[in-house]
């Protein structure tokens, strides 16, 4: 009976073994501890600093920034590799009511919400902060100053791209406050040497409704497209050259092939800028 009872033993110990072990993408199992694909030194080689990403305002264009930011950083790195990110995502709610706040005076809640998520990326190993607002870089000089930590502001990457194109002016569409206040336009003309256009009162109510009406809560139309290139047609025949999507949604609505004029897509301009700057070698 002993005998019966150890054999039975050791057949259960070796099915438990086999199936503890890593299985390849081939069904073949893989010697433990090793890469799935591509060169398995390639990743920590790279010296990739670590991304800290504020989101949440909104969190459909997060969404956006965390899948290209990992697409771009596969197509550096090649295999399964993808970008080093952490990601604090902001409740959008109670984001909402402080910038209430912050329209009639009362800045402090808002800047403090954005120190602290900039804090929280810090102590988790985050080597700098990408916001994925546009609106959210006028409180960028906080960030550094308070929490301690660089932040890649996504109007640098923007000048930068536009500069490169030769356009000297241009239209800028985002938030109310992103077009009126010069916290945005002051870094491109005093940075960059390019000049701004932005809508009139009007149409700058008509854009600002349809992001927080509409793009921050994933509603995607027709006919706000078709009134967006209405806009942009209007800042064309203003002297705008090109057209900057100063707000991180409005790429999901609009792109390059509903206008005539170069569309310069700050999410993407800015995903890619942080890409970059995460490879390269100090």
């Amino acid at each position: 009976m002993k005998k019966y009872v150890a054999v039975f033993l050791f057949v259960i110990v070796v099915l438990l073994t086999g199936a503890s072990g890593c299985v390849g993408s081939d069904g073949e199992p893989s010697p433990e501890g090793s890469a799935p694909a591509g060169n398995p030194d390639e990743f920590s080689d790279s010296g990739m600093k670590t991304i800290g990403v504020i989101g949440g305002i909104s969190w459909v264009s997060s969404n956006e920034y965390y899948r290209m930011m990992n697409e771009m950083a596969n197509e550096r790195l090649g295999g399964l590799h993808s970008a080093e990110i952490l990601m604090y995502s902001v409740e959008f709610g109670d984001f909402s009511e402080q910038e209430r706040l912050a329209k009639e005076g009362d800045w402090e809640p808002l800047r403090a919400t954005m120190v602290d998520a900039a804090k929280r990326l810090k102590a988790g190993g985050a080597d700098f902060v990408v916001i994925c607002s546009n609106t959210m870089h006028s409180t960028a000089d906080d960030i550094e100053a308070e929490a301690d930590i660089p932040v890649l502001h996504i109007a640098d990457a923007t000048g930068k791209k536009i500069k490169e194109s030769g356009i000297s002016t241009v239209g800028l569409l985002g938030t109310k406050y992103t077009m009126e206040d010069s916290f945005y336009s002051d870094i491109l003309w005093k940075r960059y040497g390019i000049e701004v256009i932005v809508p009139d009162e009007t149409d700058r109510n008509y854009v600002n409704s349809v992001i927080f009406d509409e793009l921050c809560a994933e509603i995607i139309t027709d006919e706000s497209r078709e009134g967006y290139v209405e806009v942009i047609k209007r800042l064309e025949d203003a002297g705008a050259e090109g057209v900057v999507l100063g707000c991180t949604e409005i790429p999901l609505l609009v792109s390059q092939e509903d206008v005539d004029i170069p569309v310069f897509d700050t999410m993407t301009i800015h995903a890619q800028a942080a890409v970059d700057y995460a490879l390269t070698q100090d």
